[in-house]
């Protein structure tokens, strides 16, 4: 991008729809329009060939950000750009995220990927149930899936028996 469009870059993002997996493809050809654009990454882990293993993902699946001026009808070759399948609009007006927004993202970045907070719980911990049929029972948590879903291990009717639950569902003991 030229020094002198930098210079008169405004502080809010457009927000693109793109045709599945084909965030990058999008900016790609964005970028090469002069758009400036951001699509934050994260890392999700995938089970391949009987293993794990930790790929880059879209943290918005099928959604870019493309900085715009706000004043001026620029936008409208996004519309016929490969990979982008609309811009998020109300009327004809553009949807807007704020660049505070954006900068937040960017700032929680580390090796270009989102950081993931720290996971509250933790495999073999010890919770209590706060919520549900099961309010009140102490539980081990035996595994945590990325979808917030936990399978704990809690003794029922003298059983152990695995039950799924959501993070909202525990406290720590």
């Amino acid at each position: 991008m030229s020094d002198r469009r930098r210079l008169q870059t405004p502080s809010v993002w457009a927000v693109i729809n793109t045709h599945p997996s084909r965030e990058t493809l999008a900016a790609q050809h964005l970028d090469r329009q002069d758009f400036e654009t951001y699509c934050p990454m994260i890392s999700r882990r995938l089970k391949q060939a009987h293993r794990y293993i930790d790929v880059p993902r879209p943290l918005f699946p099928s959604y870019l950000f493309v900085r715009v001026a706000p004043d001026r009808d620029q936008w409208r070759p996004m519309l016929s750009t490969i990979g982008v399948r609309s811009v998020i609009r109300f009327g004809e007006r553009l949807g807007w995220v704020d660049s505070a927004f954006i900068e937040g993202l960017k700032q929680r970045e580390k090796d270009g990927m989102i950081a993931r907070p720290v996971d509250p719980f933790q495999v073999g911990q010890q919770v209590r149930v706060s919520s549900g049929p099961f309010d009140g029972l102490i539980a081990t948590i035996v595994s945590v899936s990325e979808k917030d879903r936990l399978v704990v291990l809690m003794e029922l009717l003298r059983r152990r028996v695995q039950v799924h639950v959501t993070a909202e569902q525990l406290c720590a003991v």
